[in-house]
């Protein structure tokens, strides 16, 4: 052991020591750039000094404004949230057994900690002004702040800072005001904020934020589409389509308007679908848009007019089809079409027509029963033609009633047929009386033909005919009497004659006495029945 000492010893005389001499540094090194709020740490080192004594003040003797931490070799100030406090020199000093050393570190600050903040309204009206604020939270030194609002890539607001003299962090607010267009929806506002301290290394020096406009306008530019067209034919399908610009999307109403202004509401849809056109759809059609988050409508129309052959709509007879005779009647027949009909209105079994008209009644005064009878209405165009029928029914009492007598003059104990006959709606009822001597009627026959067979002279006498319906009634007469006496062989005939009320039977009648009675004159006596013959 011994020997190994003393060579320990030669070695150490061959070898001596190498002694560090005494430095210190600060890490980091005279100046440091930091953000207020964030913890700092600044270490004082030393090397050549087995005892160091560390010491932290500021340059103005100032609150170190930290913690601080010593080592063996090297010594800690702590800032856990540096703030405008700590903005200065802060100064390490270190004192050893071989001297004493000084180092300081300017600590300098700023605040840019987080993104703008952009407020806009959540629904903007087009045309209206709209403020936008842009706030920039706790920004340190604020005098190097510029601020720039845009809309997309173009700006709209620039602002400086230039003359602020905050001691402080503090939000600054950036306010504009823009009057927002329809087209501006979708795009983007943005805030761009910058704090271009040139000799201070730090990052961001710029922070952006962004906000969607959603710009309510409208409704604008409506229109209305007809397909296949504004003139359908009749019978076809017609889609009527409402376009329009509106954010958020508009309301739509489809009406249309009817007679006298009203308006008739139909649904509420863009699209309106007829399936089968029809003439009555014809007219102006309104598309009504409404927003309810700008307050605004709009209105666009389309004029339909449907094409086609005639359709007859009205054949009427008022006041009824079946009047009494002497009533006023109005016939009345329309039709629509486009292009408007041609209108005949007459009488089946007339070869004339009535009258033509677009659309008017064509009046019977006092209408008589030659009137009634199947009327016939024609609408025609150039695509076609529509026909339709009505009946007239005039109703009237018993009218040119007569009575016919076969033969006009008999013997005594011949047959003798009388005919009632009379016109009238509906069909009278026809009745037969026989007046007795005392001056009363007898009713003796509810046929219109009565035979007196074996005519005797207790069937001479006044012959009623009555006829009757529920317009009212009719009577004619005719008599049975004797004109004169036939000469025969043994004896002296009865002449038996009609006379009846009517002129058409008593003028032959009295004709074939004078044309007998001469006859009778000449010859002595006569047969009425060959004269009659003869006559006949």
């Amino acid at each position: 052991r011994k020997i190994k000492v003393e060579k320990a010893a030669e070695l150490m005389c061959v070898f001596p020591s190498v002694v560090k001499a005494f430095e210190m540094e600060i890490i980091p090194a005279e100046r440091i750039v930091a953000q207020i709020g964030d913890t700092l740490i600044l270490t004082c080192n030393t090397t050549g000094c087995a005892s160091p004594s560390f010491s932290w003040r500021t340059q103005m003797d100032s609150p170190l404004g930290g913690k601080v931490n010593n080592h063996r070799t090297y010594s800690t100030l702590t800032m856990n949230s540096v703030g405008i406090v700590n903005s200065h020199s802060y100064l390490c000093t270190v004192i050893c057994e071989r001297g004493k050393r000084e180092k300081s570190v300017k600590v300098e600050l700023y605040s840019f900690p987080s993104d703008p903040v952009i407020e806009i309204s959540p629904s903007l009206v087009a045309g209206e002004p709209a403020p936008v604020i842009c706030r920039i939270p706790d920004v340190y030194p604020s005098h190097h702040l510029e601020v720039l609002l845009k809309k997309d890539e173009h700006v709209l607001h620039e602002e400086y800072f230039f003359d602020d003299d905050s001691t402080n962090t503090e939000t600054k607010i950036v306010t504009y005001t823009f009057h927002p267009m329809a087209e501006d929806a979708g795009k983007e506002i943005t805030c761009v904020a910058r704090l271009p301290i040139a000799d201070m290394d730090f990052e961001p020096k710029e922070r952006t934020s962004s906000q969607k406009l959603n710009v309510n306008f409208g409704p604008q530019n409506t229109v209305i589409t007809a397909s296949p067209g504004d003139s359908p034919m009749e019978g076809d399908s017609l889609n009527l389509t409402c376009v329009t610009q509106s954010n958020p999307p508009a309301q739509i109403v489809w009406s249309k308007y009817l007679a006298e202004e009203s308006i008739q509401h139909l649904i509420k849809n863009n699209v309106l679908f007829i399936p089968r056109v029809h003439f009555n759809d014809s007219g102006r059609y309104i598309c009504e848009v409404i927003n309810l988050a700008t307050n605004k409508t709009e209105e666009a129309t389309v004029d339909i007019l449907i094409q086609g052959a005639p359709v007859i709509t009205k054949l009427t007879i008022e006041p009824s089809t079946t009047v009494q005779e002497g009533e006023n009647v109005s016939i009345q027949c329309s039709a629509e079409s486009n292009p408007p009909p041609k209108i005949i209105l007459k009488k089946k079994s007339d070869s004339a027509d009535i009258g033509t008209s677009s659309a008017r009644s064509i009046l019977l005064p006092s209408v008589m029963f030659q009137n009634g009878g199947d009327y016939e209405c024609v609408a025609e165009n150039k695509y076609g033609n529509s026909k339709s029928e009505i009946t007239l029914n005039v109703k009237y009492g018993p009218k040119n009633t007569m009575i016919t007598v076969f033969p006009a003059a008999v013997k005594e104990g011949e047959t003798v047929t009388m005919k009632c006959t009379s016109s009238g709606n509906p069909a009278p009822v026809i009745s037969w009386k026989k007046k007795k001597a005392t001056g009363e009627s007898e009713k003796i026959s509810k046929n219109a033909t009565i035979t007196i067979q074996n005519l005797k002279s207790q069937d001479l006498g006044l012959y009623e005919c009555e006829a009757y319906n529920h317009f009212g009634k009719e009577e004619k007469a005719v008599e049975l009497y004797v004109q004169g006496l036939l000469e025969g062989p043994d004896q002296m005939i009865p002449l038996i004659i009609a006379f009846s009320s009517v002129a058409a039977v008593a003028v032959p009648a009295v004709a074939i006495l004078i044309y007998v009675s001469r006859q009778a004159k000449i010859n002595g006596s006569y047969s009425l029945v060959k004269a009659l013959r003869l006559k006949v």
